[in-house]
């Protein structure tokens, strides 16, 4: 369980594969700032822009760990096959304080973003959400974005996408990926915990 407040930026470093095939998974190197592991052991979870992953391997010396990537999460998220720049969390623990909200880790859709510009001291960044999680974005309601805890300004539904506008402060754009963002961007998306067990209830009935 995580709470979408970004606690470090790593780097993707190196991808490997884990086998010759297309249904082969990849191994990524991830380094992080300084000191970032030490309270990290073998087997914790650690969110990379969203993603819930397992540290596989850990070098906390050297500021690097390692997770294996499933064929099934690389074709369900963005950002994790290739060298780059990642939101880094390490999992909640009981006395944490949840600064965000209650994120699972569990990336429910890819969103593309469809404008990013300044209004202001901040920035207004559009997404165009896949139609069938609109369902799940409202006004003031959270989602999170390549694992930031954000809450939704706007929400438009069209045919094909669900759009929803969220206003960035300079603070987030200076201590996550997010300020990397352009129009095109492929971004990981994880609708609010709470509206997936209400809608699971409500189909129930």
């Amino acid at each position: 369980m995580f709470t979408g407040i970004v606690s470090g930026l790593g780097r993707i470093v190196h991808v490997e594969p884990l086998g010759p095939e297309a249904g082969h998974g990849r191994r990524l190197t991830i380094a992080t700032p300084a000191g970032y592991l030490d309270d990290v052991g073998l087997g914790d979870s650690i969110a990379l822009n969203g993603a819930c992953m397992t540290a596989t391997t850990i070098d906390a010396a050297a500021g690097r760990f390692t997770v294996d990537v499933s064929a099934e999460s690389l074709d369900k998220t963005a950002g994790l096959d290739a060298s780059g720049a990642v939101n880094l969390e390490k999992a909640l623990r009981a006395h944490d304080r949840l600064g965000g909200h209650l994120v699972a880790g569990h990336v429910d859709g890819v969103g593309q973003v469809s404008h990013f510009a300044p209004v202001g001291e901040s920035w207004e960044l559009r997404i165009a959400a896949p139609r069938a999680l609109g369902r799940y974005l409202a006004i003031k309601g959270s989602v999170a974005v390549n694992g930031v805890s954000l809450t939704v300004n706007r929400v438009s539904d069209a045919d094909e996408h669900t759009e929803i506008a969220i206003n960035l402060i300079p603070h987030t754009l200076d201590h996550t990926t997010l300020g990397t963002l352009a129009v095109g961007s492929r971004v990981n998306l994880e609708i609010d915990l709470i509206a997936r067990y209400v809608e699971r209830m409500l189909g129930d009935r």
